[in-house]
């Protein structure tokens, strides 16, 4: 069972912009290697930062629009929004304990 929320094109500024806290958005797609290798550990980030950071997943196949607004050329492209503004991007198959110094510099 996923700990993240599914975001789309209609509400990446409902659930992202106008968030207050850690809003961690993973911009992803369902044919992308490195995103599967991600996703485990970005779920159990979200559990272990649950009720202080939001987790979220962009499928940039069907939400080209936000993939393009945010320049995410590459995937996986994990964004951090602190307070609906854009203060970090981790790009790649990164290790476990290489975003959860991300989460707790941003929570």
């Amino acid at each position: 069972m996923s700990n993240s929320v599914a975001v789309t094109d209609a509400t990446f500024m409902a659930e992202i912009e106008h968030h207050k806290g850690l809003a961690v958005v993973d911009f992803w797609a369902t044919w992308c290697g490195p995103c599967r290798m991600i996703a485990p550990i970005l779920d159990q980030l979200a559990s272990e930062y649950n009720g202080k950071a939001k987790v979220a997943k962009v499928d940039v196949d069907t939400n080209q629009q936000t993939a393009m607004r945010f320049n995410v050329r590459s995937i996986p492209s994990i964004l951090f929004f602190k307070d609906g503004k854009h203060v970090d991007t981790v790009v790649g198959a990164v290790p476990k304990s290489h975003l959860e110094r991300k989460f707790a510099e941003h929570a």
